[in-house]
């Protein structure tokens, strides 16, 4: 998905609406599907983001409201706002440091407990009024009936366009990835816990010492904790942060049946946007990833 078109002109005065003069604006890395500036208002740091739609920006305010905590710090969310365009921008507060995927080298390894201990905060974290499995919606309702459910929704056409995807993926590939899927989920527990979807890179915020900021949480679910674990060893060949925490991870006692069924899931889930995306480089690379993880020789 291409990134939103936004009047920059509008956007300021939208924000400087609810807030007064912004004194200070600056681009800041972003996603594939947003962008972001670093502003200050009334001498105070936030993070202004621009997307097609609201509904992450109301799961991030979801976030921290429900979750925030000091083993969990999650941004607060100061305003969400919509320009005449229906492109929706949200106003945060800025935590200090820098993302997990831009810290130098050098630092990685001190940060991989660190890492470790946010992820236990996240496996604790109440679900008190939230229901079903699954990504949820800014009210904390969960779009499947089970953690299962949702694993194999994968496979599921109902849920999926595969037949638009196979354009650009040979569905020969694809299919014994979902079976391997679909029979290791049998042993899966249903787990009922937070998970943030999208773990482990540049949604985590650091100082180099401490965790600083969680953001970013469009993509959280209710289910096994252990998924975030599983994105972690996913990615850890893409990148350097990933590997250094999947080393750390590996010095402990691992459920290696349930982590590989969840990088199976994580992998497919990539295959397939990546395909509709046409992101033909990272296709390959995820479909290749995909068949080490299960062991499927092509």
């Amino acid at each position: 998905m291409r990134k939103p078109i936004a009047d920059i002109e509008q956007l300021t005065a939208a924000v400087m609406a609810h807030y007064g003069s912004i004194s200070h604006m600056e681009p800041v890395p972003d996603s594939m599907e947003s962008f972001a500036f670093r502003v200050v208002i009334s001498g105070k740091k936030y993070i202004l983001r621009v997307n097609h739609q609201a509904n992450g920006f109301e799961k991030d305010d979801f976030a921290n409201r429900h979750f925030n905590a000091p083993a969990l710090p999650v941004p607060e969310i100061e305003a969400i706002g919509l320009l005449d365009n229906g492109v929706a921008w949200c106003l945060s507060v800025q935590a200090p440091g820098v993302t997990l995927e831009d810290l130098p080298e050098a630092y990685l390894s001190v940060m991989t407990a660190p890492v470790a201990a946010v992820m236990e905060a996240m496996a604790v974290a109440p679900l008190q009024g939230m229901t079903g499995f699954g990504p949820f919606n800014a009210m904390g309702e969960g779009r499947y009936p089970s953690w299962n459910a949702y694993l194999e929704s994968i496979c599921n056409n109902e849920f999926y366009d595969w037949s638009t995807a196979g354009k650009r993926v040979p569905l020969r590939r694809v299919r014994p990835l979902q079976e391997r899927l679909s029979q290791n989920i049998a042993g899966i527990p249903e787990v009922r816990q937070l998970v943030h979807g999208d773990f482990g890179s540049n949604n985590v915020l650091t100082d180099g010492h401490v965790i600083t900021g969680v953001i970013d949480w469009s993509e959280a679910m209710v289910g096994d904790s252990l998924y975030d674990m599983a994105n972690i060893f996913f990615w850890r060949t893409w990148l350097d942060c990933m590997e250094y925490q999947a080393r750390y991870f590996e010095t402990k006692p691992l459920d290696k049946t349930r982590l590989d069924c969840y990088q199976l899931r994580i992998g497919l889930e990539e295959v397939y946007q990546t395909a509709i995306a046409g992101d033909m480089d990272e296709l390959d690379w995820a479909l290749v990833r995909c068949e080490h993880i299960a062991g499927i020789s092509h």
